[in-house]
Parts: C-alpha cells; structure tokens; sequence
C-alpha cells in the first residue's frame, strides 16, 4: 500500500470538495489515465508537464487546454507548449466526468488529478489532491516566456520559483518530474555545440554521454523528431535524474544548475541517496504548487471557455 502525503491546505480548496456533488471523481480520473497510459507510455510523462506549464502561468487554472482563437494565440501554441500532448486524456476525463456530475467538476482540477496518477502509474508518489480549483477564461501564448526554460542558471530558476511562493526545495523537488519522458535536441543543444567561447560542450557534461548526445544530435542534418530519454528509467518515476545531475549526465543546463548552490546541491545529493526523501519533497511540493488558482469559471468544454 503507497502513503499519500498531506500538506495543510489553502483557504479555497478541501480534500471533500467533491464529496457530494461528485463522489467518483477520483475514481473516474484514475480509470481513464489508466486506460490512456496502458495504451501510450508517453501519456504520463505529458500529463505531468502539462499540469506544471498550466500552473506556472496564471495559476493552475487549465488555461493551457484552451484551443486558439483566430489570430489569438493560446498558451498551448506559445514555443515551449507546442510539444505537450495527450490532451485527448483531459477531454476523455471530462466527458466521463460530465456523465456522472454534469457542470460540477473544474478541468483544473480534473487535471490536478490526472497529473498526480501519472506519477502513481509511473511507480511515484501518491498525494491527496486538494479540490475547488476554477478554471480561467484567459490564455495567452505569449505569456508562455514565463515559464522557466531548460537554459535557465540557477538564480533564474530560484527568481522564477519563488514569484510563485515556491521555495529553494521546492524548486528541486519539482525538477525531479524530469526523470519522466523525453526531450527534442533544442532543449541541451546550447550544452553540446558551442557551448562558449573556449567550450564546443559543456565541461560540465560527463565526456562520454556528451558524446552520445552529438551523435544523436549533431549540428546540422538534424531530424525534427530527434532526442533523448530525460533519464535511462525513463517511464518509471524515482530517483535516477538526481544521480544522473551527479554523474554529469542531466540533459538541461537548468538540470546541471541544481548543483550551483550549497543548498541546491544539498538537496540533489539527498535525493539521489534516498527515494523516499525525493518522494515526500515531490508530493508536498506538488500540492503546494497544484494549489496556486486563479480561475473564475466550471468549463463545460475543456478546450473553450463558456
């Protein structure tokens, strides 16, 4: 049996929420990711990154599954969205959802909870997931520039983190999601080509998987779809991204920054040495971000406003 992990609460969201008007939800949730993931083994991987670029900007509020509107572009056609997919799951959910609770239930939420049973399915943590989310009517691609990018140094990562009153473990915990899923060459070119002025790559990258990464993605004739594993267990959610950061093995320059910092490098050596501590941190950090919200409706459509 997994522990779930409690934090206290903000003033508008419960662990009830639902409890009257919807009391399947969770159950609703956990079927259709399930299902989702079964078939795909990239859907969790794309499940959490979704829910972190949602609340990021303007609060956990599903702005991101908003469809663009004409010339008005929306979160999830701004540059760093415009990989995210699985958004069909978040539309599965809510039409499940709609049958059982018609007009009840907030697409921040129903996301809320499909992030956190992708970490479960993936061999993570589970968390209760506090519930009364809203969801905005408001989605700008341009607003996207805000969330931090895999180039940012560690003092843009911590400015980034705390404007969202997140802290310096909360900022490590989080990163640990990048032990799920995959990224494109654009995301570490910057570490394997031209790295600076007296570096083709990286010093800091470890000589021989810099030279894995070049061959998948050197600098010219590069295949769109090209890229990696975030780390070699990549559809299973643990601790191996910690120990690769002290390998010199991260793929990001903002995975390789964690060790920049006394404190920083603290946390990444604790949680490479211990699961469980990196468990408790993502949980609790994962209520604690997923509980910034500022929306103002109950979408009946994920992808419009009403």
């Amino acid at each position: 049996m997994f522990e779930s992990y409690k934090v206290p609460l903000g003033h508008s969201l419960s662990l009830n929420h639902y409890e009257k008007t919807c009391p399947d939800l969770e159950f609703i949730v956990a079927k259709v990711v399930g299902k989702a993931a079964s078939k795909d083994k990239t859907v969790p991987a794309a499940l959490l990154r979704m829910h972190f670029h949602d609340c990021f900007i303007r609060g956990c509020d599903a702005s991101v599954l908003l469809k663009s509107k004409g010339n008005k572009k929306a979160e999830k056609d701004g540059p760093p969205n415009i990989s995210l997919h699985a958004f069909y799951v978040i539309d599965n959910v809510k039409s499940e959802v709609e049958k059982s609770c018609p007009g009840v239930v907030s697409c921040a939420d129903i996301l809320a909870l499909a992030a956190r049973d992708a970490v479960f399915l993936s061999g993570g943590p589970a968390w209760d997931v506090p519930k009364g989310r809203k969801d905005g009517r408001t989605s700008l691609a341009s607003e996207t520039r805000q969330l931090p990018a895999p180039t940012f140094n560690i003092s843009q990562l911590l400015q980034s983190f705390s404007q969202r009153g997140l802290s310096t473990e909360d900022l490590v915990a989080l990163s640990g999601g990048h032990t799920l899923g995959f990224s494109h060459c654009s995301s570490f070119q910057n570490r394997i080509h031209n790295f600076n002025a007296t570096h083709d790559v990286d010093p800091s990258l470890n000589p021989s998987f810099a030279g894995k990464l070049k061959s998948i993605c050197p600098l010219k004739n590069q295949a769109k779809k090209a890229g990696t594993t975030m780390d070699p267990s990549s559809a299973t959610f643990d601790n191996t991204y910690f120990k690769a950061i002290l390998q010199g093995k991260s793929l990001f320059s903002s995975d390789q920054a964690l060790l920049d910092t006394p404190k920083t490098k603290e946390l990444v050596t604790k949680f490479a040495t211990s699961k469980e501590a990196f468990f408790k941190s993502f949980a609790n950090s994962m209520i604690k971000m997923s509980s910034i919200n500022g929306g103002q409706e109950i979408r009946e459509n994920c992808r419009v406003v009403n």
